[in-house]
């Protein structure tokens, strides 16, 4: 008995989805020697965190507040990142030291040397349809019930076209939260 359509698109939608997550996550702790949660830290801080605080940084990571004092707390050992007053006096901020951007754009080159390899034999063309449907997907997983805004986390944000207002996350998360 074959399997539906369906089925199989799902099925290989999965592998595809776990074999692309395992060889970024290798790839960029590989390149760091950071675990992947300090990974996501250090690419989100340089990315796109205007205002790098602990809570933000939480938020971004679904880390508790604890964990990722935590993995602050590490990054700020190894140089990584630098503790210093919030914006508002109440929070803590963690900007990117300049030892801390050079990990985080080698760590989102590796992502992307994976990425295209992974695109390798797709033709510019469905690449093209590739994107506007994984676009249509993840904006459809955004609007389930307990999604969060923070799936860009590791993304490359001029590659995705968000400064230029091309991310379908980022229009999508502007329609609902504003």
């Amino acid at each position: 008995m074959t399997a539906a359509p369906a089925d199989q698109t799902a099925n290989l939608l999965g592998a595809l989805a776990l074999a692309v997550t395992d060889r970024v996550a290798e790839a960029v702790t590989d390149r760091s020697g950071c675990s992947e949660s300090a990974a996501a830290a250090l690419s989100a801080l340089d990315q796109f965190l205007d205002r790098p605080s602990v809570d933000r940084l939480s938020q971004v990571l679904g880390l508790s507040q604890s964990g990722t004092v935590r993995l602050v707390d590490r990054l700020e050992q190894d140089g990584l990142v630098r503790r210093g007053p919030g914006v508002d006096g109440g929070t803590t901020a963690v900007p990117l030291t300049a030892a801390g951007r050079r990990v985080a754009r080698g760590l989102e080159a590796a992502r992307l040397q994976v990425l295209d390899s992974v695109l390798g034999p797709l033709t510019e063309d469905e690449r093209h349809t590739l994107a506007t449907l994984v676009g249509r997907m993840l904006v459809g997983m955004m609007r389930e019930p307990g999604a969060t805004r923070w799936t860009c986390r590791m993304c490359d944000l001029a590659a995705c076209g968000r400064p230029a207002g091309h991310c379908p996350l980022e229009r999508e998360a502007r329609a609902r939260y504003g």
